[in-house]
């Protein structure tokens, strides 16, 4: 749907949300696991990049929840349904870095156990990979729906846009 009732302001204000989700990706997830993984800090480690996204999704549904135009908020609530997304892919990949800990656990052998658990929790690690990227190309055109003015049909059907 395309909202007419846009200020050139209002374009900027929709943008953020997803500029601001986009940083976050990158610097979080593309920058920070795999430099957590090079220094070798150890599965722990990982926390590091999740708990910083972590409080980036709290702030973005916090903010969603915040009412002040009806174009802004739209794409608030979108950006945090793709975090949504992307808090699954973080339980899928814990689902599989726990289903991982526990193979490794049943050898026997102490290398053969290191081999496993190195090789599965980089597997484990492929769902918040591939759902980063997903988000990354939604949320860009997201950005460029905020510029042309407009939000998504199903969005705009379920919280109808103000009366003039």
């Amino acid at each position: 749907m395309r909202y007419e009732n846009a200020s050139v302001t209002e374009i900027k204000k929709a943008q953020a949300p997803h500029n601001l989700f986009i940083s976050g990706l990158f610097l979080f997830d593309l920058l920070m696991t795999p430099a957590i993984l090079a220094l070798k800090i150890g599965m722990v480690g990982l926390l590091i990049p999740l708990v910083c996204s972590g409080a980036l999704i709290a702030y973005i549904y916090l903010r969603s929840r915040k009412t002040t135009s009806w174009f802004v908020d739209m794409h608030w609530k979108i950006t945090f349904s793709r975090s949504k997304l992307l808090m699954l892919a973080y339980a899928i990949s814990a689902t599989l870095i726990f289903l991982a800990w526990l193979i490794s656990l049943s050898t026997r052998d102490h290398n053969m156990s290191h081999i496993i658990w190195t090789a599965l929790t980089r597997v484990a690690l492929m769902p918040t990979v591939v759902l980063v990227l997903v988000t990354a190309v939604l949320e860009f055109s997201s950005y460029a729906q905020a510029a042309k003015r407009e939000v998504p049909d199903k969005l705009a059907a379920k919280f109808p846009p103000p009366a003039l």
